[in-house]
């Protein structure tokens, strides 16, 4: 599909500067254009890309003023990165749904998956399972018993969802994800250690995305809850009894110990780990690598182990830098104080 800059902007509520004409039938970094492509600047960091980039087209700021010549159509936007992120959804929703179920795949008598559904081979669907409208269940995937999957769910070769698992309606889960298995519950006994049952489930509320090889353990009792609206990201660990709140979203790698319990539209850097059974309010952004040991308020930014607020952290971060310069300072003082006596 191939259209003009003009057309575009009538798209997207654009302006065009330059070429109204400009033909676009791809997509591409700023940094990697070449003809024919549609890129967008949204970090400042990248805007000396657009003075030397190929790309044909590129949405920006409707401030942004360049500093010299550019030779790419301009098609100016609100917000760049939210637009692109639009016409990739719309680009994307145009590759046909997959459809029907391939053999050989196993849908246990009492289960139920609509007609409506794409089942892959070697998908296995458990007993008592129950599955919505147009869900797509795409090869070796496995689907415990007692399981319930809403209406327009992706599930990715591979994924696993233990028994008696709840996913709400229009989520993802990459492949690899496992949903539902133990909960890391084991008891001293006599030297050893006793496996406690964890006969609790997950529940994902609508809209989730859950990341390639991510793990969301069963609750011990009760649920695992994932709220409306998170993302996680691949190779995130979540723990028995964890909660998180809706629309907060985690990087790779991220740990949360059971019974934590985190807020509302919080951002989690890579890495960060969080220690059990301690509560995270709401709109909390955590650096890359942080770890949390204690209960976080509302509306922090935290970073490093033991997290603390960003300022602080920022202060100490200079501080350790001059450890040298002023180690030194205080050996020559030493010095001339001996020299003195």
């Amino acid at each position: 599909m191939e259209i003009t800059a003009a057309q575009l902007a009538a798209m997207v509520q654009g302006e065009v500067v330059g070429n109204p004409e400009a033909k676009i039938n791809n997509f591409a970094k700023i940094e990697e254009g070449r003809e024919g492509c549609l890129s967008f600047l949204a970090n400042q960091k990248y805007t000396h890309y657009i003075y030397s980039t190929q790309s044909s087209v590129v949405l920006v700021r409707k401030d942004f003023v360049p500093e010299e010549a550019v030779s790419a159509t301009l098609v100016k936007v609100d917000d760049p990165y939210a637009t692109i992120a639009t016409l990739l959804n719309f680009v994307n929703a145009q590759i046909p749904a997959k459809q029907g179920r391939e053999n050989p795949c196993y849908i246990t008598d009492g289960a139920l998956v609509p007609d409506s559904c794409y089942v892959g081979a070697f998908a296995y669907v458990g007993a008592n399972a129950r599955v919505g409208e147009h869900t797509q269940i795409y090869p070796q995937v496995y689907i415990g018993d007692d399981v319930v999957i809403g209406d327009n769910v992706i599930i990715y070769s591979g994924v696993k969802i233990y028994r008696g698992c709840c996913i709400g309606n229009n989520c993802i889960i990459h492949s690899g994800a496992v949903i539902g298995a133990d909960g890391f519950g084991f008891a001293p006994v006599n030297g050893e250690y006793e496996k406690i049952a964890q006969i609790g489930n997950v529940v994902l509320e609508d809209n989730v995305e859950v990341g390639a090889n991510t793990t969301i353990d069963r609750a011990t009792m009760g649920s695992t809850i994932i709220r409306r609206g998170v993302k996680l990201d691949n190779l995130i660990q979540v723990a028995h009894n964890v909660e998180i709140g809706e629309n907060t979203v985690m990087a790779a790698q991220v740990g949360v110990a059971g019974s934590t319990k985190i807020g509302k539209h919080n951002m989690v850097g890579g890495q960060v780990g969080f220690a059990g059974h301690i509560h995270i309010g709401d709109n909390c952004n955590f650096g890359a690598q942080s770890g949390v040991p204690n209960s976080v308020g509302d509306g922090k930014t935290l970073l490093g182990t033991p997290a603390i607020d960003s300022r602080e952290f920022a202060k100490m971060f200079i501080y350790s830098k001059n450890l040298a310069a002023l180690n030194k300072q205080v050996a020559e003082l030493k010095k001339k104080l001996e020299e003195n006596k």
